[in-house]
């Protein structure tokens, strides 16, 4: 499969894997984790927390989406977030007034993303499409000074379905005023290809986050890439500075 880059109107990019360096976060607390079993150290412990931060992460959104399916995502994170707030309370009485304060401390940014985005900003309308909660993502984006750069931030909580329901994504081709056909879906997943063709339009997916190579292919990705900066030498070669071409698989 490939690109048809003249139908290329807008973007969507997931979030977590794919413009934040989310699993390389996961892999390191598991690791320190794993460093205390007798026989499981340093590098050994680093490669096995990899292992499993990957395996989990197909069964993982799979039930996001059977609970979006039941109905039930709603309350679920209702729930989530209460059990945030006492948690919050007993660590910290002082701090009570703002419970999604939990997660303040943001991800790392997948490298050289920061800089795409500003390039291709200049060109596309761009959105942001995520499993997880907006108010998250909205201070994520905001702490690396790209907030701007994007017309919606689409949350588990914006749209009444989310991913792999093409939900999200018609929410978003409206607010950037294209058609669903017109936009590039970008992501890490096959809950994110899966999306894209859902929706009917085309996806392009990274190797730098959660998915493999074999399983974004079979989902249908578009085209495959190293990792998301390279979308720069596809979308814009003209402004890749560094002279750098993008590496898609073969």
């Amino acid at each position: 499969m490939a690109l048809e880059l003249s139908r290329v109107r807008a973007l969507c990019f997931d979030v977590d894997g794919t413009i934040a360096d989310t699993d390389d976060h996961l892999v390191a607390q598991l690791a320190a984790l794993l460093d205390a079993i007798p026989g499981v150290s340093g590098r050994r412990s680093e490669r096995l927390a990899r292992q499993v931060v990957m395996g989990l992460e197909t069964p993982v959104h799979g039930a996001y989406a059977l609970l979006d399916q039941l109905g039930l995502d709603t309350p679920i994170d209702r729930l989530r977030t209460r059990l945030k707030t006492m948690k919050q309370r007993q660590a910290d009485p002082a701090h009570t007034r703002n419970p999604e304060a939990l997660d303040e401390v943001p991800h790392d940014m997948v490298p050289g993303v920061q800089e795409m985005l500003h390039k291709l900003a200049a060109h596309y309308p761009m959105v942001t499409i995520s499993t997880g909660g907006a108010p998250r993502v909205e201070r994520f984006l905001v702490h690396y000074g790209v907030r701007d750069l994007f017309t919606a931030v689409v949350g588990s909580q914006t749209t009444r379905r989310m991913k792999p329901h093409p939900e999200p994504l018609f929410y978003a081709a409206e607010k950037m005023g294209v058609e669903p056909g017109q936009c590039l879906m970008i992501g890490d997943t096959t809950i994110d290809v899966r999306t894209g063709v859902a929706a009917g339009a085309q996806t392009l997916a990274v190797l730098c986050g959660f998915g493999t190579e074999r399983e974004l292919r079979d989902a249908g990705a578009g085209l495959i890439l190293r990792t998301t900066s390279d979308l720069l030498g596809v979308l814009l070669p003209q402004e890749d500075e560094l002279g750098k071409t993008a590496s898609p698989r073969p």
